[in-house]
């Protein structure tokens, strides 16, 4: 993803983290617990690699499209699985918008090489062919304005009702009603929430990015 540094080591941390608190949610007793988890351990980690260019500076042509493709098979699965749960419903939403994500940055790369050869030859005619190239490649990485800001809408209205679910189960957890260790930390459900919370959070800022 585009952006600078610091923000792409930032959301890899985020995302990183969220992945591995998800992981230690699928020890749920419940099945359909331990699938959403496992679900939300790939996003999150998947959310990571796709910031690590950031980071870091460039992923292969090839490694966009394998995160393509495993995102393509956890659309897949949850397509499967909204038989059992509208909550999967997310998790679709999540898959395809990484998918776009990563065609998006393999088409960017293929069209950001192509022109910079065009460039290269360009350049001996004249420098105006060269800035256009130079132009359009800096736009051939922008996504489909309408499918971008759709997906921005959406997270966008995800993470503020995450939000204002959030607080009253925060509230109701800190409330009373036991000790403070009688549900496992690793099975709170504010703590669940905390963690989507934090991915679409997340989402929408790779999202601004693209």
């Amino acid at each position: 993803m585009h952006g600078s540094s610091m923000s792409g080591w930032l959301l890899m941390a985020l995302s990183a983290a969220t992945g591995a608190y998800c992981l230690l949610r699928m020890r749920s007793t419940s099945q359909q617990a331990r699938t959403a988890a496992g679900g939300e351990a790939v996003m999150g980690f998947g959310m990571a690699a796709m910031a690590l260019p950031a980071a870091m500076g460039t992923l292969p042509g090839w490694g966009w499209t394998v995160l393509a493709a495993v995102f393509a098979a956890g659309g897949l699965r949850a397509l499967w699985q909204l038989r059992s749960s509208a909550h999967h419903l997310h998790h679709l939403v999540g898959s395809l918008a990484m998918v776009y994500m990563a065609l998006t940055m393999t088409a960017g790369m293929a069209s950001g090489g192509a022109h910079g050869g065009a460039m290269d030859g360009g350049a001996m005619d004249g420098g105006a062919m060269s800035g256009g190239s130079m132009e359009h490649a800096s736009h051939s990485a922008g996504g489909i304005p309408l499918l971008t800001g759709a997906l921005l809408a959406y997270y966008a209205v995800y993470v503020l009702r995450t939000g204002a679910t959030l607080v009253p189960a925060v509230s109701v957890a800190t409330g009373g009603g036991g000790p403070a260790g009688a549900i496992g930390w690793g099975a709170r459900p504010e703590l669940a929430l905390a963690c989507r919370l934090a991915m679409g959070m997340a989402m929408f800022a790779m999202l601004l990015t693209i």
